[in-house]
């Protein structure tokens, strides 16, 4: 189990990298790891993510109380959510791509990126061929958080089995593993295929 000094490294860590990568515009974005006593390490808010500092990093309950006295990301509640539902998840990341952003505005209202026949669909538990389709929950944006979270909770537990990422529509990404490394696998991976499915979209059009 991890405890907040390693997690506190590992989330400065990952946020270098997403950075690097292009998935971190800004100050857009959150990063969270559940510790060994139950509570989570995130991000605080209005952080940028490629230049994290120690003190950028916080502690709240699993309901998302401040443990420490600084500001939780606003969207904390969304990865308290995740925890709740699924109890391998271990890291959460929120990353933000041009391609996944526009895909998800083109497919408002459908509910799901159908992503179908792609390699990296591997990267999925229980995924063991390309051969396969997988439905991402596509949720629609809101800046009510606990609205947004009871939205969401009935798509994340609807799937079986779980599927570790969904979207918010016109946002970003969320994506969970049971470690900080499979998440950024996970999270990665799932970037590409949003990339490859919007790159598709726009050589063929909209699928029915």
């Amino acid at each position: 189990m991890t405890d907040f000094a390693l997690a506190t490294t590992q989330i400065i860590a990952v946020g270098g990298r997403l950075d690097r990568r292009g998935l971190a515009p800004a100050t857009a974005g959150n990063y969270s790891i559940r510790l060994a006593d139950g509570s989570i390490a995130i991000t605080v808010s209005g952080a940028h993510k490629g230049r994290l500092t120690p003190d950028q990093i916080m502690r709240v309950a699993p309901h998302g109380t401040p443990l420490d006295g600084k500001k939780p990301s606003a969207e904390t509640l969304l990865h308290c959510l995740i925890y709740e539902v699924d109890p391998n998840a271990g890291a959460v990341l929120h990353t933000h791509s041009i391609a996944g952003t526009v895909l998800s505005r083109a497919l408002a209202g459908q509910g799901a990126i159908v992503l179908a026949g792609y390699e990296l669909l591997k990267i999925f538990p229980g995924t063991g061929t390309h051969d396969t389709t997988i439905a991402m929950p596509l949720v629609e944006n809101s800046q009510d958080m606990a609205a947004l979270a009871a939205l969401t909770r009935p798509l994340l537990q609807a799937r079986q089995p779980l599927v570790p990422a969904f979207y918010i529509g016109g946002h970003g990404l969320y994506a969970w593993a049971p470690t900080m490394d499979e998440t950024e696998n996970v999270a990665e991976a799932s970037e590409f295929l949003l990339s490859c499915a919007w790159e598709e979209m726009k050589l063929y059009g909209a699928k029915p």
